[in-house]
C-alpha cells in the first residue's frame, strides 16, 4: 500500500462551521416541580411546566451549560385529556388520546399552543411569544416540532389564520385517493379502534366517551395503515395527511397542480417563521415526499435564509436524497451512530464498527445531528441501554467531537435521569413519557424549582453534569472540533498491538491547531495504548517528531511524541490532547 493511500480512505474534509449544540426539552415535564407521579395522573394530581417557568435565570443556566439551541418539544396544541371546553376549546373523546396528556404528535391545531402550558390560557399565544423573546435575549435560538406527516384524528383549528381553509373542508370523500385531497379515504367503511384499546388502563383512568368516537368513511391512519381497523401498535390516534402520492395504486405521483396538502403546510410553517421561530425538526419527514421538501424549503429560506430544518429520517439510502434533493440541512443519525454506540457502550460490539459508519457518511457527516438521547429512545441511564450514566460517557464524547455535525442533550440525560417508573400510557420502558403529565425526578433536583443550580442533587449527578459541561464548553470553544478536518487513526494503530476493540482513536485539525481523541468504552478494563500517527500525515500537518501533546480533557498530563505516544487509559475514560501547528 502506498504512503498516500490512507488519506483516501481515513480523511474526511472539513467545512465551515456546523456545531450546534442543541437541548431538547419537553416543556410539559422541563418546569413540573410535582413530584406525586401518580399513574395516570391528572394535570392537578401530577402538575405540568409553564411557558413561563422558563425564565431567563433559567435559559442562562442553559446557555452557560454550552447550549446554541432550545429545541422546545410539544408547543403546538394536541389532543388531551383535559377539559378547556370553558375556554372554547373543544374536547377530545377519550379513546383516541393516548395518555391523559396526549402525544405532542397529535396535533390538534397548527396554529395554536396547547393549552397546559399556559399561565392563562387565553393568553397562551402571547406566552410563547415572549418565551421565544426571552430565548433570542440570552443569545440562543429557537427551534420547535413541524409535524408534517399526520395531525390528530379529531383535529379542528379554532386559530387558524383567516385565509387557512380547514383540512378535509374541500375532499371528495368517496373517493380513496385523490390529489387535491387532504386526506385518503376508505369509501363505504367505518374506522374500527382496536378492541383492546382499554385494556391497558388502571381502574381510576378515563373511562370510554359516553358515546364511540365515529369516523366514516374511515381515514388512513399517520403510520401508512390504509385499512379501517389499526393496531394498538399503530399511530390510531393520527391521520395520515396526502401529499399527492397514490400509495395504495403503485405509489403513484400526482404533484402538477400542486396538492392542497402542500400550500397549507406551507403556510404553516410560514406562521411560525413570522413568530421568530429559527429551526423546525420535522417529524418523520421521509414519509413525506421529498419533493415536497424540495419545493418548501427553499421558499421558506428565501424569507429566513438562516432558518434550520432537521429530518427525522430512519432510511440511511435515503440520506443524500433528503439532503441535495430535499434541501434539508441536518438528518438524524440515528439508524447508523446511535444504534452501534447503544452495541458498544453496552459491551455488545466492537468500536471497529464505527470506521464503516463514518466512511458510508463521507461528506455529509457534517450534516449528522448526533444524540444518544430524545423523547423517542430509552434513557441512557435505563436498565435497557447503559444503565450507569457513566457507562456512557465516551459515547458522549465521541457524539459530540466525531465531526463538525450538531449535537443534541435530551433534558435530565445530563444528571442521569433513568426514566424509570409506570407513568400511565407509557409503560416503564426505559423512556420518559410523553403522554402522560409526570414528573422528571433527577431533573427536578437539577431545575431546584427554577434556580437551576442543581443543590438537591447526589454530589455524583453534579459531577456527571460538570463533565458534560466542560465537554459542551470544548465544543464551543475549540476551533478542529468546531470546523476541523477528521482523521481515523484506528485502522492505522490496529493493524499492529496498539490497543483493543474498546478503544477508538482520531484526529480533529485545522491549519493552526490539532486535537488527538483517545477513548476506552471498557467498563472494567483499562487499556495501554499505543498510539502512532502516520508519517505523512505529520508532514501535512507541519509537525515534526519531538512535539508535546497537552491533555485539555479527561487528563492534564503532557506526552512527548517521537515515534508513538504511549497511554494508560482508565475504564470509560476519554482523554483529549492538544498540540498548536
Amino acid at each position: 500500500m502506498q504512503e498516500s493511500q490512507p488519506d483516501q480512505y481515513l480523511l474526511d474534509e472539513g467545512t465551515e462551521d456546523h456545531k450546534l449544540i442543541i437541548y431538547q426539552l419537553l416543556i410539559r415535564l422541563f418546569s413540573n416541580t410535582n413530584t406525586n407521579n401518580r399513574p395516570w395522573g391528572t394535570i392537578a394530581e401530577n402538575g405540568v411546566g409553564k411557558f413561563n417557568d422558563i425564565t431567563l435565570d433559567v435559559l442562562d443556566a442553559l446557555k452557560d451549560f454550552g447550549m446554541s439551541h432550545i429545541w422546545y418539544t410539544g408547543v403546538l396544541e394536541h389532543a388531551t385529556m383535559t377539559d378547556y371546553t370553558a375556554y372554547g376549546i373543544r374536547a377530545d373523546e377519550p379513546t383516541i388520546v393516548k395518555g391523559r396528556a396526549g402525544s405532542p404528535y397529535a396535533i390538534k391545531d397548527y396554529f395554536d399552543v396547547d393549552p397546559d402550558l399556559a399561565g392563562s390560557v387565553p393568553h397562551r399565544m402571547a406566552e410563547f411569544e415572549a418565551l421565544i423573546e426571552r430565548t433570542h435575549q440570552v443569545g440562543l435560538q429557537v427551534i420547535i416540532d413541524f409535524v408534517p406527516n399526520h395531525l390528530a384524528r379529531q383535529y379542528y383549528s379554532d386559530q387558524s389564520p383567516a385565509d387557512v381553509e380547514p383540512f378535509g373542508k374541500k375532499d371528495e370523500i368517496e373517493q380513496a385517493f385523490h390529489p387535491q385531497n387532504n386526506f385518503y379515504y376508505l369509501p363505504g367503511q367505518s374506522l374500527q379502534l382496536p378492541d383492546n384499546l382499554l385494556d391497558r388502563r388502571p381502574d381510576h383512568a378515563p373511562p370510554k366517551g359516553d358515546k364511540d368516537f365515529v369516523e366514516r368513511p374511515a381515514k388512513a391512519t399517520g403510520n401508512d395503515v390504509f385499512h379501517a381497523r389499526p393496531s394498538i401498535n399503530d399511530w390510531y390516534e393520527t391521520i395520515k395527511l396526502n401529499y399527492g402520492v397514490d400509495y395504495m395504486n403503485g405509489a403513484q405521483q400526482y404533484f402538477d397542480p400542486i396538492p392542497d396538502t402542500w400550500l397549507k403546510m406551507r403556510r404553516v410553517l410560514q406562521f411560525w417563521l413570522e413568530k421568530g421561530i429559527d429551526g423546525f425538526r420535522c417529524d418523520m419527514a421521509e414519509m413525506v415526499p421529498v419533493e415536497f421538501w424540495a419545493w418548501v424549503i427553499p421558499q421558506i429560506k428565501a424569507i429566513n435564509s438562516q432558518v434550520v430544518f432537521i429530518a427525522e429520517i430512519y432510511k440511511e439510502q435515503r440520506y443524500r436524497e433528503y439532503l441535495e434533493q430535499g434541501c434539508f440541512d441536518y438528518l438524524y443519525d440515528k439508524v447508523q451512530l446511535y444504534d452501534t454506540l447503544k452495541k458498544v457502550v453496552r459491551q455488545q460490539g466492537s468500536t471497529d464498527w464505527l470506521t464503516g459508519i463514518w466512511q458510508y457518511l463521507r461528506g455529509i457527516n457534517k450534516n449528522m445531528l448526533r444524540f444518544l438521547e430524545n423523547h423517542d429512545e430509552q434513557r441512557v441511564a435505563s436498565p435497557d441501554f447503559a444503565p450507569d450514566p457513566w457507562h456512557a460517557l465516551p459515547a458522549m464524547v465521541l457524539s459530540a467531537t466525531w465531526h463538525n455535525g450538531p449535537v443534541m442533550i435530551y433534558f435530565g440525560q445530563e444528571v442521569g435521569e433513568p426514566g424509570a417508573g409506570h407513568s400511565g400510557f407509557s409503560g416503564d420502558d426505559g423512556r420518559t413519557t410523553i403522554f402522560d403529565y409526570w414528573g422528571v425526578p433527577l431533573h427536578q433536583q437539577w431545575y431546584n424549582h427554577g434556580a437551576c443550580d442543581g443543590a438537591q442533587l447526589p454530589e455524583n449527578r453534579r459531577h456527571l453534569r460538570a463533565y458534560y459541561r466542560e465537554l459542551l464548553q470544548l465544543c464551543n470553544t475549540e476551533e478542529a472540533i468546531r470546523r476541523g478536518q477528521f482523521y481515523d487513526l484506528q485502522e492505522h494503530n490496529r493493524r499492529g498491538e496498539g490497543y483493543g476493540d474498546q478503544v477508538l482513536t482520531y484526529l480533529r485539525f485545522t491549519e493552526e491547531e490539532c486535537l488527538l481523541f483517545v477513548l476506552n468504552f471498557s467498563v472494567e478494563v483499562s487499556q495501554f495504548c499505543k498510539v502512532n500517527i502516520p508519517e505523512h500525515l505529520l508532514r501535512s500537518l507541519g509537525l515534526e517528531r519531538n512535539f508535546t501533546w497537552e491533555g485539555i480533557f479527561g487528563t492534564q498530563e503532557k506526552w512527548l511524541y517521537q515515534e508513538q505516544i504511549d497511554l494508560i487509559l482508565p475504564p470509560l475514560a476519554s482523554f483529549i490532547l492538544k498540540v498548536r501547528i
